[in-house]
């Protein structure tokens, strides 16, 4: 299973992501997570930590000036640079590529190449996309298994959900999309989200799910803590859980810590 978590910078995909990873961790799964962001916090948002988290960053860093030897495949590349977090969820550091046909497994190699490289037949991976729209132009069709695209109610924040929910659809990018309107006070800023999605005709049946604003998340962010550890039974990390939930559709894969 593969999920990509994209939207605009501020919109909370990181902490999605590491919520969502870590609650299909502790599902049974095996979870690959990688940060494809360029200003790489994922780690934070699943419980590494602010040290081992800018660790990983600085591995990155030394490879791209080739301080560090290379891996040979990007299965490599994930064990060799990547650190194993809480629920044994494997997160591992893509950096921005300029060249991504360089040849290199580990530091030739864009976020959408990795994510088809890597297996996941029997294990779930998580990418946090970079912000914003451009590594979903590159996307091919079937690139993924779900698209979980991630809002604020803001009108800048859902324009670029809008245009890139168009995008994913007409390129049949994934096999579900589902819209997070996240951080949501009220009824009227779910309804802003619904309301700018459904008036377009391929968006009218997009799946979207209210995430409320929580301040027990933002307190959580603040202090570089995994909200899943800081608030289990907060709100948000509650429907993030339900999400992660619905797309165990099969029995997970027996592994060493769901054994």
């Amino acid at each position: 299973m593969k999920i990509a978590v994209m939207g605009k910078g501020g919109s909370g995909k990181t902490t999605t992501s590491g919520v969502l990873a870590r609650s299909l961790a502790r599902e049974g799964w095996e979870v690959v997570a990688i940060d494809c962001d360029s200003n790489p916090n994922l780690g934070i948002s699943l419980g590494l930590g602010i040290e081992r988290t800018e660790a990983m960053a600085a591995m990155r860093q030394a490879l791209d000036q080739g301080k560090e030897e290379h891996a040979p495949t990007a299965e490599e590349a994930i064990t060799r640079f990547g650190s194993v977090g809480p629920d044994r969820v494997r997160v591992a550091v893509v950096t921005k590529i300029d060249k991504p046909q360089s040849g290199c497994p580990c530091c030739g190699i864009s976020p959408e190449q990795l994510l088809g490289e890597l297996e996941s037949t029997e294990r779930a991976v998580i990418a946090d996309m970079e912000a914003g729209l451009g590594t979903l132009g590159r996307m091919s069709e079937a690139s993924v298994d779900v698209v979980l695209l991630v809002t604020e109610p803001s009108h800048k924040a859902i324009e670029v959900a809008r245009k890139a929910a168009q995008v994913m659809i007409e390129r049949k990018v994934a096999g579900r999309i589902v819209v997070l309107a996240n951080k949501t006070r009220n009824a009227a800023d779910l309804e802003r989200v619904e309301s700018a999605l459904r008036q377009i005709p391929s968006l009218a049946d997009v799946e979207i799910i209210a995430v409320p604003e929580d301040d027990e998340v933002l307190a959580a962010d603040v202090r570089g803590i995994s909200p899943i550890d800081a608030a289990p039974n907060s709100p948000a990390v509650r429907v993030l859980t339900d999400l992660a939930r619905s797309f165990v559709r099969t029995p997970a894969p027996l592994t060493a810590a769901g054994a």
